[in-house]
């Protein structure tokens, strides 16, 4: 189990998937989180979770006054326990899931978010994981934080030209990078 850290649902319990997924540790997401209260990104903000496994991201985002969430997540067991999760907190109006890998769902999806944040498997393909971030990019408001969480081993992330790279930062075998959509 793992728990919400701030905002409305503060200290709350999510389940997590029980094998196939890496959640986000307490430790990055406080950072995380952190610096998206003090860019005051996330009061009002329509989100998407992409590979979004226990759906901790984007209900962190929630419980910190995001106005909507749309969780992409593919493997059926993470799928039914995000969508338990979501259940149990009681944000079913503010929340989506779409049960489709990340690519399609992305490529069907028509609204535009003001905030993004994925967190593939680290042994994800880098050219698999470029088509995601481009298929992404049209999709954002002009100026949306993205996060990528990945492997610190993995290098730069692929950026497509219309998402530019802000910053990046290892927490052990954890680096999160940061960009905005151009």
């Amino acid at each position: 189990m793992t728990r919400i850290i701030a905002g409305d649902l503060g200290g709350r319990r999510i389940a997590v998937p029980p094998r196939g997924t890496r959640p986000t540790t307490d430790r990055v997401r406080e950072a995380l989180f952190s610096r998206l209260d003090h860019e005051d990104a996330l009061r009002g903000a329509r989100v998407v979770d992409v590979y979004a496994g226990s759906g901790a991201l984007g209900l962190e985002a929630l419980s910190r006054g995001a106005e909507h969430a749309t969780f992409v997540e593919s493997a059926s067991a993470a799928a039914r326990v995000l969508q338990g999760n979501i259940r149990d907190l009681g944000l079913g109006p503010r929340a989506r899931l779409v049960r489709e890998k990340a690519l399609s769902g992305l490529g069907r999806a028509t609204k535009v978010w003001d905030l993004a944040f994925l967190d593939p498997p680290y042994d994800i393909a880098r050219d698999d994981l470029a088509a995601v971030l481009e298929a992404l990019a049209p999709r954002l408001a002009s100026g949306a934080p993205v996060v990528l969480e990945w492997s610190s081993r993995a290098g730069d992330a692929p950026w497509p030209a219309d998402i530019e790279a802000v910053r990046s930062k290892d927490y052990g075998e954890t680096r999160l990078h940061w960009a905005e959509r151009r």
